[in-house]
């Protein structure tokens, strides 16, 4: 189950809306603008920070969508490789337009682990724009030490170390759509102990203590969305009162969240391979929330790369 949800239609607010997308150099920001380009926005990369105020001025919508309508808000990436760009300048920048009684401004930072980072460079074969006459792994940390203070006034921070194209672009929908319904976007992940947690999540929950399809041969080429594993599980004595349990608890904890102006949680269910318990689990734990009217992004980070690993026959 993914979020098959399409942009909805623009409202009035909606075209007061700017979105600067900042970070560190690697980090996704090309990908990040794309998405919320499909997402709806007016998407523009590397605009100088000269011409940044003067479009905020001038009236920052974007063009209206074919047909008509509201104008599109706009998303504006912005990082040390764009032309004028120095933090100082940026960071007063937007204090000033959070101070005004303009558009609403917010401001995204896209951060991730300096290894991947070097190794991303690395890769992809180009120099790093702070490592001109020095290693990788210096010009990324020295980078990482300029843009700090833009990372203190972030809004939202997303860290893309683990997340594969599709996670970030669910996370995007989660923070940016253009919805106007309001509540709490949920995200559902099933994961491997194995593998780490994830670094977004907010609730964890360990279902190890269940019984483990795995040591069932008809069941181990098998995941949690297949009957029979479902069956299994729900076979264990223990796997309802846990569940009934799990429930109670998040129905009243989900309004305050958003009373405390939350608008996107993650709840994390790991097994230890991330293919058998944790999966089946948060596919019912989605299909509830869905019943309870909540928005739910369902994903399951580590079955993707076991089923990798089955085809390479590690």
């Amino acid at each position: 189950m993914t979020d098959t949800a399409t942009a909805p239609a623009l409202t009035a607010s909606h075209s007061d809306r700017i979105v600067l997308v900042t970070g560190l150099s690697g980090a996704g920001r090309t990908a990040c603008l794309k998405a919320l380009e499909d997402i709806g926005y007016e998407a523009i990369d590397n605009l100088p920070i000269g011409l940044l105020r003067l479009l905020i001025d001038g009236g920052c919508a974007g063009p209206a969508p074919q047909g008509g309508g509201h104008p599109r808000p706009i998303a504006i990436g912005v990082d040390i490789r764009t032309r004028d760009f120095e933090v100082e300048r940026v960071a007063a920048l937007i204090d000033q337009l959070r101070a005004d009684s303009g558009p609403e401004v917010r401001l995204l930072f896209l951060d991730c682990d300096t290894e991947v980072l070097a190794r991303r460079f690395t890769e992809t074969r180009r120099r790093h724009p702070l490592a001109a006459d020095r290693p990788v792994m210096d010009g990324i940390e020295l980078e990482r030490q300029r843009i700090a203070p833009l990372k203190e006034r972030a809004d939202q921070v997303i860290d893309t170390t683990a997340l594969a194209p599709g996670d970030l672009r669910r996370r995007l929908w989660a923070e940016f759509a253009l919805d106007p319904r309001q509540g709490v976007t949920i995200t559902v992940e099933s994961f491997s102990y194995r593998e780490g947690l994830p670094r977004e999540a907010d609730l964890v929950f360990d279902v190890r203590f269940l019984d483990n399809p795995h040591y069932v041969d008809a069941l181990r080429p098998l995941d949690g969305r297949h009957p029979d594993v479902a069956a299994h599980i729900e076979r264990d004595a223990g796997f309802e009162p846990f569940f009934e349990r799990l429930i109670a608890m998040l129905g009243p904890l989900l309004p305050r969240y958003y009373q405390e102006g939350k608008s996107y949680l993650t709840i994390a269910i790991g097994c230890t391979g991330g293919r058998h318990r944790s999966v089946y689990v948060a596919e019912r734990l989605a299909i509830w929330l869905g019943e309870q009217g909540q928005r739910v992004i369902l994903t399951h980070r580590d079955l993707e790369r076991w089923a990798s690993r089955q085809k390479s026959g590690l």
